[in-house]
């Protein structure tokens, strides 16, 4: 009878481990089971996104190679007039146009963005960079209609007068209004990136007696230099796929490209000329035919700039 009084709390005591034994693995399971869920959403996501870039590739493929075989690629490609009424459907301008318009974008966006996130996230007070932030997100939410109205209302008129044009509707200004326009995605992940440099690299900079000048472009920037690069891929996407505002500022004539010539992008080709295209005409299927095209060029731009950066990191 001792015996079993002495023994009674053991019993009880491994019969409560043994309860709680049973509540840990039964949450193991829950929460194995729920993690194997959110990897099964994720993955769905990331099929679903894949999903997209291949029926966009294929529908842009069918749909824009027929005009690009009945044309001729040479015709296509290198042909210099675009007139549907007479049915010449030469891109070469255009192409060169939409390159030299997201050139001088990039070359003036890029220092701007760049200087402007080194300067947030290494330099500025926070009561600066509070008021800097608010107007970069300003800018980032605004739409492309409100740039190209605001170009048209004031830029054009000034271009027209400075440079005493018939119209102030040209590249340059197409350029500037691309260059405001790219710069909220080109701060914004600059700076993220800037931020994300280990605080160690910038200690051990300073300590070897460089000044913060000398160690923010010799070190963080540097360091930070593949999400540099994704700020210009996506101020290149943004630059070369813009259209509504660029129609309203750029004067939409498929001139070769100059800076005070009225000219046209592969996107305002697409965006003017598509609303009145009849279905099945060549004319529609050489529009999607500039969409196939303007396709590949951002695709071969992320390439090229991915492979860059690979090839930097490996070095």
């Amino acid at each position: 009878m001792e015996h079993e009084t002495v023994n009674a709390p053991a019993a009880v005591s491994a019969f409560g481990e043994s309860s709680q034994t049973d509540a840990s693995r039964t949450m193991k399971k829950k929460f194995k089971a729920l993690e194997h869920f959110m990897n099964l959403v994720f993955f769905l996501c990331g099929i679903v996104a894949v999903a997209f870039v291949l029926v966009i590739s294929i529908y842009l493929v069918i749909s824009g190679l027929p005009a690009i075989i009945e044309i001729g690629p040479i015709n296509f490609i290198f042909g210099t007039r675009w007139y549907a009424s007479t049915g010449d459907f030469g891109i070469f301008a255009i192409i060169l146009t939409s390159f030299a318009g997201t050139a001088g974008a990039i070359l003036i966006g890029v220092p701007v963005g760049l200087m402007t996130a080194i300067f947030l996230s290494k330099v500025a007070n926070p009561k600066a960079a509070s008021v800097i932030h608010t107007a970069v997100e300003l800018l980032a939410g605004i739409p492309s209609v409100v740039y190209g109205l605001v170009g048209m209302i004031l830029l054009v008129p000034a271009i027209r007068i400075i440079f005493d044009l018939p119209s102030g509707a040209t590249l340059l200004a197409a350029i500037i209004v691309l260059s405001v326009m790219i710069l909220p995605s080109i701060i914004s992940v600059s700076e993220t990136s800037l931020r994300a440099v280990p605080r160690e690299y910038e200690e051990a900079s300073l300590a070897l007696g460089a000044t913060h000048i000398e160690t923010v472009f010799r070190v963080t920037v540097p360091a930070a230099r593949s999400g540099i690069a994704t700020a210009i891929v996506l101020g290149i996407g943004r630059a070369i796929g813009e259209a509504m505002a660029i129609i309203m500022v750029a004067g939409n004539v498929a001139n070769m490209p100059g800076l005070l010539t009225p000219v046209r992008f592969l996107t305002t080709a697409i965006a003017s000329e598509m609303s009145y295209a009849s279905v099945g005409s060549l004319h529609r299927n050489a529009l999607f035919s500039i969409g196939l095209v303007l396709f590949l060029f951002i695709m071969m731009i992320n390439v090229f700039l991915n492979v860059f950066i690979k090839n930097k990191k490996e070095a």
